[in-house]
């Protein structure tokens, strides 16, 4: 492609969709140059380093993964709203192993906070989550339970992690009916029986 045109948005987009095909670990600004078929200095002037690449990839692929789970719990509480919050996740996961690797680093404060994206997936897994009657602490509790779950199967499947032959999807429709239910039986009492 010319230089001509190349802007931030298109750099990170092509970052992004990089990401995607090679892993986010391989991603870096020389193999995004080449894609646009510039030199690296070239790209400089729209990313400052790798790091800064990266950044831009986390953000954006955040709240692309937001849209996809607010998409999914709008209008549904309780059981629907939590197989429809994890099956997004999984499915993000799965399409965008990249991108969703960028959406799980630490990143800097100041971008962190700025991440509208980042901030909706927050607000978003506590709303869904409030469904069931939890209040704090047992809320942030509760939050931590789905996500590492859904992350932590979400990251054994990308990388062909379970290899028993029983059906994945099977194993995952049990384990959310599961989360739902542990949900629903709060160990303090507090969740809401649906």
């Amino acid at each position: 492609m010319p230089r001509q045109g190349l802007t931030s948005e298109r750099v990170s987009a092509a970052a992004a969709e990089l990401a995607d095909a090679v892993g986010l670990s391989r991603l870096t600004v020389a193999a995004v140059a080449r894609r646009f078929g510039v030199s690296d200095a070239a790209l400089y002037a729209h990313v400052r380093s790798r790091d800064a690449l990266v950044e831009q990839v986390a953000v954006r692929a955040a709240a692309a993964f937001a849209d996809q789970l607010a998409l999914a719990v709008a209008g549904r509480a309780g059981g629907p709203a939590l197989r429809g919050f994890a099956t997004a996740w999984r499915e993000f996961a799965l399409a965008h192993p990249g991108q969703y690797a960028a959406t799980q680093l630490q990143l800097p404060p100041k971008v962190g906070r700025s991440s509208t994206g980042h901030l909706r997936i927050i607000e978003l897994s506590y709303a869904m989550l409030r469904g069931y009657g939890l209040e704090e602490p047992d809320l942030t509790d509760a939050v931590r339970l789905v996500r590492s779950t859904v992350h932590g199967f979400a990251s054994l499947e990308t990388v062909d992690g379970f290899g028993h032959p029983r059906d994945v999807d099977a194993s995952w429709a049990s384990i959310v009916d599961a989360l739902h239910t542990a949900l629903r039986h709060w160990p303090n009492g507090r969740g809401k029986q649906e």
